[in-house]
């Protein structure tokens, strides 16, 4: 009994690490990779770099995005950070 009650605020501080820092950048994770899967020909996307473009031509790894002056270019599926709303 005695060395559960010395190891209690270790496993807290562990439980309350989780719950604050682990917990919620999974579920981030989760968001941007559903993102990411769900991408569709002629959204409107913000690459990690800050370019925004819109999605010409998916495969299963890359997207092909067509800028604004119709320069077309090939990114792998990571590099996309968010589907603006239209």
């Amino acid at each position: 009994m005695e060395m559960l009650v010395s190891l209690l605020p270790i496993i807290l501080m562990f439980v309350i690490f989780y719950f604050l820092l682990i917990r919620p950048q999974q579920k981030r994770q989760k968001k941007v990779r559903e993102m990411q899967t769900n991408l569709q020909k002629g959204d409107d996307i913000v690459t990690i770099g800050g370019m925004h473009a819109k999605v010409h031509a998916l495969d299963e790894a890359t997207v092909v995005v067509i800028t604004g002056d119709g320069t077309k270019l090939t990114y792998d599926r990571s590099s996309v950070r968010e589907v603006k709303q239209s």
